[in-house]
């Protein structure tokens, strides 16, 4: 092989593996999206609860003789116990006595004070997360590919299947789209509605922390404002599957992380080093304006009309 289609196999690699962290919180989204029509913008700061969850576990873990990556059990616990606290304490008031716009404004700011609650106990500098694996890299030939990113991508993609078999044939996955078809409806055939919600808040929960194990696996860094921009491009990802769509959120998080990947190397290389990290970003947020103006519903999202 030689040393172009190499680079562009490896950056093809690197953007699978970002792309399927914005995938996973972008199923978050998108799950909470179809079942009650919010936004949830606290969820990229589900991710930022997760990761600081394992910069202080590993430690524990590794002590016991354990491998680092076990702390992801008790992240997933205090990510999935947030999720519901927020969904009982904040979402679930408004929900029942507000509207629309409160609703945004709730979501905005449960987002600010997980953000400015963790940097008043933290800090607002960058802490270094111990590392999570440890695994050799993959040589095909000349190419070499890292062992962390071919584990990201195997365990986005197994999660997301697993999630879609688990929305498709399960009794609280068909609960869950009975819920975002018609909530009427489906008070009236005995699904608890509140309970369905709270299981959506909790998976999704659940699925930011997976996301906070692979990105610290990748970049081994936490700050309190690490979800935000995360949570952004997650959002992005979610708008150009088309929100509401599982399958969508998926493909919508991979699309974001390729673009993303081959963006800042080929396009960066030909500018001679000018195209930057927030340069590229601009690109990621770009997408989201065509979308929205080409095809507001995404690639799998379905155009639904308004009543009035």
């Amino acid at each position: 092989m030689t040393d172009q289609i190499i680079m562009f196999i490896s950056q093809l690699f690197n953007g699978l593996k970002i792309g399927s962290v914005y995938a996973l919180v972008a199923l978050g989204y998108t799950m909470v999206y179809g079942i009650i029509r919010l936004i949830n913008f606290a969820h990229g700061d589900f991710i930022m609860v997760g990761a600081y969850v394992l910069m202080l576990t590993i430690p524990a873990i590794v002590a016991m003789g354990l491998p680092a990556w076990v702390a992801v059990i008790p992240a997933i616990l205090v990510c999935v116990a947030v999720g519901v606290i927020v969904e009982k304490a904040a979402y679930k008031p408004v929900r029942e006595k507000g509207n629309s716009m409160t609703a945004l404004i709730t979501a905005i700011a449960m987002s600010l004070l997980l953000e400015n609650g963790s940097q008043a106990i933290f800090g607002a500098d960058f802490q270094t997360v111990p590392t999570i694996f440890h695994l050799p890299s993959i040589a095909f030939g000349k190419l070499k590919l890292p062992g962390d990113t071919l584990l990201t991508i195997v365990i986005g993609l197994v999660i997301m299947v697993g999630l879609q078999l688990f929305v498709k044939f399960t009794r609280q996955g068909k609960a869950m789209r009975a819920v975002s078809e018609d909530k009427e409806a489906a008070v009236l055939m005995g699904i608890n509605v509140n309970s369905t919600i709270a299981l959506t808040f909790a998976i999704g929960s659940g699925l930011a922390a997976v996301a906070s194990l692979m990105y610290c696996a990748a970049y081994p860094q936490v700050s309190p404002m690490m979800g935000a921009m995360l949570g952004l491009k997650a959002f992005v990802a979610a708008v150009l599957g088309g929100i509401g769509s599982i399958p969508g959120a998926m493909i919508g998080g991979l699309a974001i992380g390729l673009i993303e990947s081959l963006t800042k190397a080929y396009i960066g290389t030909i500018t001679a080093g000018i195209i930057t990290s927030a340069f590229s970003d601009a690109i990621v947020f770009a997408i989201l304006i065509i979308v929205l103006l080409v095809k507001p519903s995404g690639i799998m999202g379905k155009n639904e009309g308004e009543k009035v």
